[in-house]
């Protein structure tokens, strides 16, 4: 069996969880009576590294309840001094105290020459950046078990001396690493409309077999650009690029990003619905 087909075979292997969102606490009991209208939840992972006992005791009780997903934020895959090894064993151990089916980080660096930057930054797309970026997934991956995907950045810019496009240096660190996609479909239509280019052609230029999950959102506009803000509602060209990648792509999560601006649950949760739906409708779950 080639490593493409096992690959392959492994990702397939994954449950289909359906539409969730991201959890934040100010709608928790809320989020509570309502949880059959979310199929699973994603918490931001760091903010859980070195959480106080009552924090924790509010993950077991979402753990009763839901599927939890970790999606990590500062693990900075693409740091050309490695990993932080102290970080990477507190993920793992709240990666095994959960026991998601995968969890997430970024194409991308948050940590350079020992500074935080504070949000994923893009990565120059060379050959360097590929091979920097698979050491350092391969050395999570074996401190891990657990299925690791990769997220696609939003890029206030394009480094100079880009040795390829941003889909075929997302597919070579795919491929070198043997990860997952989690497609971010607002990272997408935002990079397009700041710096010009077709997101339905970005799209065909993915290796959308390896997509696990979706991400979607709404940003807003300043100063003629757009901001990937998640404090807004979705708006049109985000959900019809959300329905052509789930077209196309064997898409097994869909998850609403919202950080700040939170509205009313519900108005949150017919977002979660609409995306069911389009699963639904393009048979990536019942």
């Amino acid at each position: 069996m080639g490593r493409k087909t096992e690959i392959t075979n492994l990702l397939a292997n994954l449950p289909r969880l359906g539409a969730g969102l991201s959890y934040r606490r100010p709608f928790r009991e809320e989020l509570l009576q309502k949880q059959s209208e979310v199929d699973f939840i994603e918490i931001i992972g760091d903010g859980y590294l070195d959480a106080p006992p009552e924090k924790l005791d509010e993950l077991a009780l979402l753990a009763e309840h839901f599927t939890i997903v970790p999606h990590f934020t500062s693990l900075s895959l693409g740091s050309a001094e490695g990993l932080d090894e102290r970080y990477l064993e507190k993920a793992g151990l709240l990666i095994k105290r959960l026991a998601p089916p995968w969890w997430s980080e970024h194409i991308g660096f948050t940590r350079a020459g020992g500074v935080s930057l504070g949000h994923p930054a893009p990565l120059p797309f060379t050959r360097e950046a590929v091979d920097v970026i698979t050491r350092n997934i391969i050395t999570a991956r074996r401190a891990i078990a657990t299925p690791l995907i990769l997220e696609n950045v939003c890029s206030p810019l394009v480094w100079p001396g880009a040795e390829m496009d941003e889909p075929a240096f997302i597919t070579e660190v795919l491929f070198n690493s043997g990860c997952g996609l989690l497609l971010d479909v607002t990272n997408i239509h935002t990079n397009a409309t700041n710096l010009g280019g077709d997101p339905a052609a970005f799209l065909d230029q993915l290796p959308l077999d390896r997509v696990v999950q979706a991400h979607f959102s709404g940003g807003h506009e300043s100063k003629g650009r757009l901001v990937d803000s998640r404090a807004q509602p979705v708006p049109e060209g985000v959900w019809k690029l959300l329905e052509l990648a789930v077209a196309r792509a064997p898409v097994r999560s869909i998850c609403l990003e919202r950080d700040d601006n939170l509205p009313p649950l519900p108005e949150m949760l017919w977002e979660v619905e609409r995306a069911r739906a389009i699963g639904r409708q393009h048979r990536r779950w019942n």
